[in-house]
């Protein structure tokens, strides 16, 4: 018993060494069949006489820069998880409420707040630049 247990070790630690490769190869190749068909297509519009303006479309005059608005979305989702660890120890403390409730859903309540409250400073941010 102890050898085939053994052998199934060996087995399964042999089966982990080539799943991680193989995610790493494929995530490789969708991101280079990616790139390099999205470089062809840009080079055979450009050798038509295409305006190199087609690649912002889908940017607007007024829009607010991808970093401002990643940075405002990271910031109040941690702001409403650090919130919701805080509601959380004081509803296990004074209410009695079981820790194995009140942490997980504190934090995605409130990280759901937090997020929502980004979309719509997003909104207002671009509205006013």
């Amino acid at each position: 018993m102890n050898k085939i247990n053994n052998q199934l070790k060996r087995t399964v630690m042999g089966s982990e060494v080539i799943i991680v490769p193989i995610m790493f190869g494929v995530v490789f190749a969708i991101a280079y069949l990616y790139f390099s068909t999205r470089n062809k297509e840009r080079l055979a519009l450009i050798e038509k006489g295409a305006d190199a303006s087609i690649f912002l479309k889908g940017r607007k005059a007024g829009a607010s820069p991808f970093w401002k608005v990643v940075l405002l979305n990271l910031a109040l989702l941690l702001i409403g998880i650090g919130i919701a660890i805080f509601f959380a120890s004081i509803m296990v403390s004074a209410f009695g409420v079981d820790e194995d409730v009140a942490y997980p859903g504190t934090i995605f309540l409130l990280s759901g707040v937090g997020l929502l409250a980004g979309f719509f400073m997003t909104k207002r941010l671009e509205k006013d630049e």
